[in-house]
Parts: structure tokens; C-alpha cells; sequence
């Protein structure tokens, strides 16, 4: 009888080495991982004076996680993942307890998909981000999602109103959803997700529904997705929906990678809508340094005064190891004239700046375990 493989750090906990000593009966997996950011930026206008800070978790979100499987015969593996999300500055944990970033168990086969439930990712960031059709993945993290002048767009629970309005930085998750991803058939596979919105006496109120569909061959690729989110369900009112949709693209040729993104929201509840467009490259050099740039103009509707902003990215990262990097970046916004530029990551809402221009410098360390 084969033995179980367990994969873990000193830091696994015992019920964790329980499980896996436990399992003899079939080979199974239980991996530590994570990844850490930190650095000093520069923020010009910070409702209306310049800032200095510490500020973690930009080029990508620090993470804690345990992600594991068990091969169950026939080509299906049991598979799962808890991720929790923390601030470096104080250790403290960012979102709805432990594991709040993620946490879903489910099955997975070759021939029929994958099929999980838990709190887990729409197919915003999944087919849009995670594939590389988002500049932002590569060049500005955080700083380069999408906020902006909309503050009156009011999305629900937002710090900004705007923050990360069209879901691609993976900050808002859907609880209690059941997901289901196609296995790949020609490069092309497509995911279906409902968020069960727990109201009693009616099913579909305050839910989530998503849908995406990838094409990858090679290098490149396309992508399309759409999530609707309804909230505020009250008996004898009518519930309102944050609706995103987005189509996005990817082309590797040699050293050179660009991309190419259009993303939407609106939000019944306040009449605002949002689009924007964007437009990357990333210059992998060969050795230990890779460059990137990027450009994107948002375009409120009149609801939101028919604001918008250009907003260019750059970064230059200097690969240490496979692991570990450190960098330098830069964005600028500049918002229509009478609006108040604001750039992604720039949590407090008094973080605005007073006028149209807002300028953020980076320096910073990465590394993944």
C-alpha cells in the first residue's frame, strides 16, 4: 500500500498532521504557502498634503494559506484551501477572521472539472487577473487597480466608494457560493459561481451569480467574465446589484509580454457606472530584471459628473531569486478638472487628493514561500 505524502513546515498545525498521518489509504498533500510585501511610498496629494508612509501588502496582498488534496482513484482528487490575509505593519489580520480571503473543499477531476464550495473567488480575477490580461499583475499591484474620481458610485462596504471597483484585485470575495470550472478542451474552458444569499423566503435575493469563459494557447490568451451582485434585500423593497462585466487579452512574443483589458460596474442603487480601458507590456530582459509599463483611462457616467482620469504605471523589479524581489514604482493619475483624483490603495477616504493630480513613489520588497 502506497504511503501518504504530506508537505508541510514546522508551522503546520497538529490537527493538520493528524490528517495527514491518518490518510495512508491514499496519497494526499498538504502544502504551506504564502507570499510578503513591504515598503516606504511617497503619496503626493493625501487630502491635500504629502505623505510619507510605510505601506504593505501592494505588489500583491500578504498571505497565510494551507492548500492541500487527496488523490481519491479514478483521476478525482478531494482538493481545498484556506488563505488568510494580514497586515505587516501590525500583524493584524484584514478582512472577516481567519482565513478570510479564502476558504472552499471540493472535488476535482480530469474529465469533468472542478467543482468547489466555500467563500472563493468570482471569475473577475480568475479569467481577468490571475490569466494575465491585467497589467497589474506585473507592474504596480495594488497602486494600479482601478478607483478613481467615482466616489459617488457608493459600492456597498467600500472605503472609497470606488476601491477596486471592478473586483479584479480579489478584495471582495463571494461567501457561501458553490463554483464549477470546465477541465480544458482546446486551450478553452468556462466557470459558472452562485452566491447563495441567505435570505429566508427567497432564494435569489441579495445573490451572486458569475460567469467567465479562457482561451489560452501558449502564451496568449483571451478572457471574458461577468459577475452580479445583489444586496440590500428589505421585505417590500426592491434590491439593489453591482453588475461588472469585462473582456480582456494577453500576447506573449519573446521577452515581451502585452495586454489588453476593458472592465464596466454600475450600481443600480446609485445610478453610477464606470468604464475603463487599458493597455500594458511587460520586458522580461533575460537576467534578474523585468520592466513594466502601463496606461488606463476611466469614464464615470453623468451620475458621477461624468468624471474620468488617465492614470499611467511604470516598475522596474530586480529579481534576487526565484523567490524574492525588490522594487521601485511609480503611478500618476490625473482626473478631469473640478474632480478629486484618487489612486487605488489609498484606503482612508479622506485620502483623496484636493484636486485633479495625485503621484505615488515605491520602493519595495517581495517574496513568496
Amino acid at each position: 500500500m502506497r504511503a501518504a505524502k504530506c508537505t508541510l513546515s514546522r508551522a503546520a498545525t497538529g490537527a493538520v498532521l493528524a490528517a495527514c498521518a491518518t490518510s495512508a489509504h491514499a496519497q494526499s498533500s498538504v502544502t504551506l504557502f504564502g507570499m510578503m510585501d513591504a515598503g516606504v511610498s511617497y503619496v503626493s496629494n493625501e487630502g491635500g498634503h504629502g505623505n510619507m508612509k510605510f505601506d504593505d501588502g501592494i505588489y500583491t496582498p500578504n498571505l497565510f494559506g494551507l492548500r492541500g488534496g487527496e488523490d481519491l482513484g479514478g483521476g478525482t482528487h478531494a482538493v481545498f484551501e484556506l488563505l488568510d490575509q494580514f497586515s505587516m505593519a501590525n500583524g493584524a489580520t484584514i478582512g472577516n477572521g481567519l482565513f478570510g480571503r479564502t476558504a472552499y473543499v471540493g472535488l476535482d477531476n480530469v474529465r469533468l472539472g472542478t467543482l468547489t464550495l466555500g467563500n472563493q473567488y468570482d471569475f473577475m480575477p480568475d479569467f481577468l487577473f490571475f490569466t494575465g490580461d491585467d497589467a497589474a499583475r506585473d507592474v504596480g499591484g495594488l497602486y494600479n487597480m482601478r478607483n478613481g474620481p467615482f466616489q459617488k458610485l457608493a459600492l456597498p462596504g467600500n472605503p472609497t466608494g470606488a476601491f477596486d471597483w471592478d473586483r479584479l484585485a480579489g478584495s471582495q470575495r463571494v461567501a457561501s457560493s458553490v463554483k464549477y470550472v470546465s477541465p480544458v478542451f482546446g486551450g478553452l474552458r468556462a466557470g459558472a459561481l452562485y452566491g447563495f444569499g441567505g435570505v429566508p423566503g427567497s432564494f435569489g435575493a441579495n445573490n451572486t451569480v458569475s460567469l467567465g469563459i479562457d482561451y489560452t494557447r501558449g502564451p496568449s490568451g483571451a478572457d471574458a467574465a461577468y459577475t452580479n451582485v445583489k444586496y440590500g434585500a428589505q421585505p417590500g423593497a426592491q434590491a439593489a446589484s453591482v453588475r461588472n462585466w469585462g473582456i480582456g487579452t494577453h500576447y506573449g512574443f519573446g521577452a515581451l509580454t502585452a495586454n489588453a483589458l476593458f472592465t464596466t460596474v454600475r450600481n443600480s442603487a446609485s445610478g453610477g457606472a464606470v468604464w475603463m480601458g487599458e493597455a500594458g507590456v511587460v520586458w522580461r530582459t533575460g537576467g534578474p530584471v523585468l520592466v513594466g509599463a502601463d496606461y488606463l483611462y476611466m469614464k464615470g457616467n453623468a451620475t458621477l459628473d461624468n468624471n474620468h482620469a488617465h492614470q499611467f504605471t511604470a516598475s522596474v523589479q530586480y529579481w534576487l531569486s526565484r523567490r524574492t524581489m525588490v522594487y521601485v514604482s511609480g503611478v500618476w493619475q490625473r482626473a478631469s478638472s473640478g474632480a478629486a483624483a484618487q489612486i487605488n490603495g489609498v484606503l482612508d477616504p479622506q485620502g483623496a487628493s484636493d484636486g485633479a493630480n495625485q503621484a505615488i513613489a515605491r520602493v519595495g520588497i517581495h517574496t513568496a514561500f
